[in-house]
């Protein structure tokens, strides 16, 4: 008989004591795919994404905006997100497409929690954080992030919809170092049509 696999648990109750791994990321390596080309960041407070602030008083919880380091990575987590691919490739009404936005930041320096790789073991996690279509516990560990003493920015962690590279959320409070930069269409932008072809996108 096979052993069970642990599956995730909740950041044990010393989390706080312990310095958290950090990493430097530069504001303007963070890409958003939008459908609005203004109000960007914007820090959502609805409780419904992977990491949001699960406290049930919606006026007291934190706000999180997410991000790729990449534009293939910020495309599938937001106008792949939800689809089903058809022999290997995405059909996307052209209209879809059009409306949404590439948005570059522009600000300071921004300090990270590292949760990938061996730092994402060490504080006594795995993929399934960023795997698990339940959000309960990562929202929870989001939170612990949030209240602990070294007071990040927000954290690094692996793409579930591009499980080779990274993404990242950040926490409103740090919204005074990062600033929208520009918003270019995304069928205007000079990285869309490799990173279509990279993740089968059709024009429907």
């Amino acid at each position: 008989m096979a052993a069970k696999t642990k599956g995730l648990t909740t950041p044990k109750p010393s989390f706080a004591a312990d310095p958290l791994p950090k990493v430097k990321v530069s504001a303007k390596s963070l890409i958003r795919v939008s459908t609005h080309n203004t109000g960007e960041p914007h820090f959502g407070t609805k409780g419904a994404k992977r990491f949001d602030d699960p406290n049930p008083d919606v006026a007291a919880r934190y706000g999180t905006c997410y991000f790729g380091l990449m534009l293939e990575t910020a495309i599938a987590e937001t106008l792949l997100h939800d689809l089903t691919p058809k022999r290997g490739h995405f059909q996307i009404h052209p209209d879809i497409i059009e409306s949404r936005y590439v948005v570059h930041y522009k600000g300071s320096s921004l300090t990270l929690a590292n949760l990938t790789g061996a730092d994402l073991k060490r504080l006594g996690a795995h993929g399934e954080l960023s795997g698990t279509s339940i959000y309960k516990k990562p929202q929870k560990w989001s939170k612990a992030i949030y209240d602990h003493p070294d007071q990040v920015d927000g954290f690094i962690y692996m793409s579930r919809h591009l499980n080779t590279e990274k993404a990242v959320v950040l926490f409103d409070r740090a919204s005074a170092k990062i600033k929208m930069d520009k918003a270019i269409r995304l069928t205007s932008h000079p990285g869309f049509a490799a990173a279509a072809n990279t993740l089968g996108i059709l024009s429907a």
